[in-house]
């Protein structure tokens, strides 16, 4: 599977799921236009842009257009690659009708396409992988560390959010994620010692 360096944003789950499919990669979700009224996520994209630049790929239509320009807007134009999907018509199958532009968008997009599109982005493919993330810790850490799989491992998660200054309602694989792409191992241990452990 291709390795992406640039965090993807996408705007939904179904999003971040297909281009999970098609690459290996950090990927972030607006939540639709849901960013705008999210501090915490905003100060997060801006957070992980500086640190290995964004790819935005949203549909295709005059939402996506609206929510890349939005975008576009908050974070340097240096950290910022533009990839974008063909506009094919249809719909999404768990759809029950097709959208207002009656076009596909990024989660009916085959892994072929999505690579295309990341492609002709510029986004920084394969032979990063060591690169990739600063950090790698595992999910077994995070069990370990108690945080995930615990009665109290989504407290812990907040407390250790609320330290680093993130999304207090990060998933454990959302942070993990995060804390990887951020901090070394040894960094990382260091806060959660500070943040969860003491």
């Amino acid at each position: 599977m291709v390795t992406v360096r640039e965090i993807i944003v996408v705007e939904g789950r179904y999003d971040a799921a297909a281009v999970k499919r098609a690459v290996q990669a950090t990927v972030v979700e607006t939540a639709g236009f849901g960013i705008f009224s999210d501090a915490d996520k905003v100060k997060l994209i801006r957070r992980l842009a500086s640190e290995r630049g964004v790819v935005i790929l949203t549909d295709s239509d005059s939402a996506g257009l609206f929510i890349r320009g939005r975008l576009r807007g908050l974070l340097p134009d240096q950290k910022i690659k533009h990839a974008y999907i063909p506009s094919i018509p249809g719909k999404e199958r768990r759809k029950r009708a097709p959208s207002r532009a009656g076009i596909l968008g990024v989660e009916a997009m085959p892994p072929e396409t999505i690579v295309q599109a990341l492609e002709k982005a510029g986004a920084t493919l394969d032979g990063v992988a060591a690169q990739a993330n600063k950090g790698d810790l595992t999910k077994s850490d995070f069990y370990a560390l108690g945080l995930s799989g615990g009665q109290a491992s989504a407290q812990r998660r907040r407390t250790l959010a609320r330290e680093l200054d993130l999304p207090e309602e990060m998933t454990a694989n959302g942070l993990l994620e995060v804390l990887n792409v951020l901090f070394t191992r040894q960094e990382s241990m260091a806060l959660i010692e500070r943040a969860v452990l003491q």
